[in-house]
């Protein structure tokens, strides 16, 4: 007997129970793996990838550099002030005021009225500090003569009849863009010209090649008492004609003659007589040295 016949398999699903899909997706796989791929590389990079060392390496040993008082960062400061009085009145809260009341008063020393002047024609600033800074360009001309000798200015007699001590070779202080050559030789016909018949000819001054050096120095004022001073100084050694071979004197008519401020010069100390000395080389030289 044959067997029974079995009855059709169907290809339909609908009857068959579902079992859900727990497997993500692809598109999610590959997000996740992206994420803790950048998670993992912006933790490492930020651990590996700073620098360890600054951007700027300095030398562990300090540098030796000429020294530059702090006042001389100033010097491109200018104050301007309108008159003398409003100069004073800024001065008072910034300085002691028994330095101040010595200025003028003080044999040797000078009034408001010439740091004024120089604050005006620019052969000065100030700085905005208590106690301010005066801050000067200076030239300094040795004089060379006979016997290898250097000329100094040892005294000045003012205009209030004090004499002040100086013992150092001629200086003046520079103009606004004046360069040191053209200080030197405006310097010696201002300070020698009287002796020199005031020539002022091309020639008499002529400037050792090679001898120009510069500096800068801090030190207290001795015309202005209480008021620390920067001084960048241009030196140079020259030679000039028609001096005397022995100590002489020269005296200047105004040491404010080209003033646009007259009413304020009259007021101002100035220098009337320049005594001069010439001094062996060496003993300049030792003193600069000591």
């Amino acid at each position: 007997m044959p067997p029974p016949q079995q009855p059709p398999i169907s290809n339909s699903h609908v009857n068959l129970p579902q079992t859900p899909n727990k497997l993500p997706i692809v598109p999610d796989l590959l997000l996740s793996a992206l994420s803790v791929f950048f998670l993992f590389s912006s933790s490492s990079s930020k651990i590996t990838l700073l620098p360890k060392t600054p951007l700027f390496n300095f030398p562990s040993y300090p540098r030796r550099f000429v020294k530059i008082p702090t006042m001389s960062l100033h010097h491109h400061h200018h104050r301007n002030f309108a008159t003398p009085q409003s100069l004073s009145d800024w001065l008072k809260p910034r300085l002691r005021s028994d330095s101040l009341a010595s200025w003028g008063v003080k044999p040797g020393t000078k009034n408001v009225h010439n740091l004024w002047l120089e604050l005006s024609e620019g052969e000065s600033s100030l700085a905005d500090s208590t106690p301010p800074v005066r801050t000067v360009h200076v030239v300094t001309v040795r004089v060379i003569g006979a016997q290898n000798r250097v000329l100094v200015e040892a005294e000045q007699e003012l205009s209030d009849g004090s004499v002040r001590s100086r013992g150092r070779p001629l200086s003046e202080k520079m103009k606004p863009g004046e360069d040191p050559i053209s200080a030197a030789n405006r310097a010696v016909l201002e300070e020698l010209g009287s002796i020199l018949n005031g020539s002022g000819q091309d020639g008499i001054v002529k400037i050792v090649p090679g001898s120009y050096s510069k500096k800068v120095e801090e030190r207290s004022s001795a015309s202005y008492p209480g008021l620390p001073a920067c001084y960048e100084l241009h030196s140079v050694d020259a030679t000039v004609e028609g001096l005397p071979e022995e100590d002489f004197v020269t005296e200047e008519e105004h040491e404010y003659a080209d003033s646009g401020e007259r009413s304020v010069a009259h007021e101002a100390v100035s220098v009337k007589k320049h005594f001069w000395k010439w001094v062996s080389l060496d003993s300049i030289n030792s003193e600069l040295n000591s």
